[in-house]
């Protein structure tokens, strides 16, 4: 079985719009969401085996709060430029790059890539996949080249607002 956790990137701060888009950081509220989600991953004693990340500082920053929610060693993180992409094609060939000896791959990048791919490997209709959203999901395989469409059973799909008050996306 391999389990693959989509997380997106919690909440950008746009106050400074000179900004590059890949050197935006989080905002206050993406500051705490992105503890709050690796939090829920603790909870449910959810543990990479790796975590890769794109490039992106938002990105970068919320893959370095869940590593240090769930107990993975930051240094380990893995930035992959190619997630730093809206096309699916480019994050499947991440995802099935990934080392044979990983079972659990967290993978933290950008919408709205991110929920179809999601949507594309579940057959689920999910819509929008918010800031800090995360989705869980396994296969029945024992090779991260053999997940393709359809072929995932959604465990989870999760997110800061489900929590919150009134908690809709």
């Amino acid at each position: 079985m391999k389990r693959l956790i989509l997380i997106r990137h919690a909440k950008s701060s746009w106050t400074k719009p000179h900004l590059a888009d890949i050197d935006r950081p989080l905002n206050k509220r993406g500051k705490r969401d992105a503890p709050f989600m690796a939090g829920r991953l603790h909870q449910m004693g959810i543990e990479p085996d790796l975590i890769y990340t794109s490039p992106a500082k938002r990105a970068r920053k919320t893959a370095k709060h869940i590593a240090q929610g769930v107990g993975y060693p930051v240094e380990k993180i893995v930035r992959k430029g190619d997630i730093y992409t809206s096309d699916i094609n480019i994050l499947m060939a991440v995802i099935r790059g990934a080392p044979a000896n990983v079972t659990t791959l967290f993978l933290v990048g950008h919408n709205y890539v991110l929920t179809e791919l999601a949507e594309f490997f579940t057959g689920e209709v999910l819509i929008n996949v918010p800031t800090a959203g995360i989705v869980a999901m396994h296969f029945n395989c024992d090779s991260w080249q053999m997940v393709n469409g359809g072929l995932a059973d959604m465990d989870f799909f999760d997110y800061p607002k489900k929590h919150r008050q009134g908690g809709t996306a």
